[in-house]
């Protein structure tokens, strides 16, 4: 079963908190508070209050017993509002400060209970499509920088000084 866990609100910025999001999405949930507990960020203790929020949701609602199956498969920071202040500067000026709030989602799932592991990728092809057979014409070598492409450079501009001299 899926369980989300959010905190909403929270003052860390969205752009800090998924650093913090991004190494543990994927991972079983003792590797990934393991993970929390060791990451000298300030983002990491909020985090973690959500993963623990998210895993005993599992235990009370879905009455999911081994938490050894517990996947952290999202994990996600929203950008919240913005709370903007002003600071005073010299000479009367007034510089403007954001303080940024973010939401946090935190989902963990029991693959036992037939909840389906995180899709990887589709694998790319390793070799391109061949492309069309183009005409010889097309096929040249690309012009150098600044070269122009069989054009002749433009005639120099006549101002009045110079039809004067002449």
């Amino acid at each position: 079963m899926r369980t989300m866990a959010r905190a909403r609100f929270v003052r860390v910025s969205a752009r800090k908190a998924r650093l913090v999001l991004d190494q543990i999405r994927g991972k079983p949930v003792a590797e990934a508070l393991a993970t929390l507990e060791y990451t000298p960020r300030a983002a990491a203790r909020l985090v973690e209050k959500v993963l623990r929020s998210a895993v005993a949701n599992a235990e009370h609602n879905h009455q999911v017993r081994n938490l050894d199956d517990l996947r952290v498969v999202q994990a996600i920071a929203d950008g919240g509002p913005v709370l903007k202040r002003v600071q005073p500067r010299a000479m009367g000026r007034a510089f403007g400060i954001k303080h940024r709030t973010s939401h946090l989602t935190i989902g963990v799932s029991d693959e036992v209970n037939g909840a389906a592991a995180p899709a990887a990728p589709p694998a790319r092809p390793s070799a391109p499509p061949p492309r069309e057979e183009r005409p010889a014409a097309a096929r040249r070598a690309p012009a150098r920088r600044g070269a122009a492409k069989g054009r002749q450079k433009p005639a120099a501009k006549t101002t009045r000084k110079s039809k004067e001299k002449k």
